[in-house]
């Protein structure tokens, strides 16, 4: 599925021999949002992950001008309200250089496509509240902040002593 009218743009999905690129550019994700001391994913739990006898998300690439310059990474949740999946983006990721070009807007709706394809009944993700570029982005394209939603996350050691209870 193509998705983009940007010359020189190529978004496609991911494959096994991406995981490397994969990995770089969530650290430079987490750079980009001050996070980079949280990434403690390896090249192989990414591949195990995404490409092993049970992916538990997929990820498609942007290729600008032969380059990798972004990806993409979701995963299916359900809602029980509608009866239907949906698709959550967990990462989109364009490279600094490569912004202004329309390569996330053609993330986005290669994602749509995709959601449409797969009958799913929305696409959401979370964006963080001091990533202002990237608020005004969604808000343009009519994306709707879901300001009465509180995420509430169990990790690390809260994780541990609850699965213990």
């Amino acid at each position: 599925m193509q998705s983009t009218k940007v010359p020189g743009l190529r978004i496609r999905e991911a494959v096994k021999q991406d995981t490397a690129v994969i990995l770089a550019l969530i650290k430079e994700l987490a750079e980009y949002e001050k996070l980079a001391h949280e990434v403690t994913a390896t090249e192989g739990q990414l591949e195990e992950a995404l490409f092993g006898a049970r992916p538990f998300a997929e990820v498609v690439m942007a290729e600008y001008e032969g380059q990798s310059v972004g990806y993409a990474l979701y995963f299916h949740n359900f809602s029980t309200f509608l009866g239907r999946a949906g698709i959550y983006l967990e990462d989109l990721f364009v490279r600094p250089d490569s912004r202004g070009k329309g390569i996330g807007r053609a993330l986005l709706v290669y994602l749509a496509e995709l959601a449409r394809k797969r009958h799913c009944g929305r696409l959401e993700w979370i964006v963080l509240d001091s990533n202002q570029p990237a608020l005004e982005f969604y808000s343009k394209l009519k994306a709707i902040p879901l300001d009465e939603w509180t995420v509430f996350r169990l990790s690390g050691t809260a994780l541990d002593e609850m699965a213990e209870k």
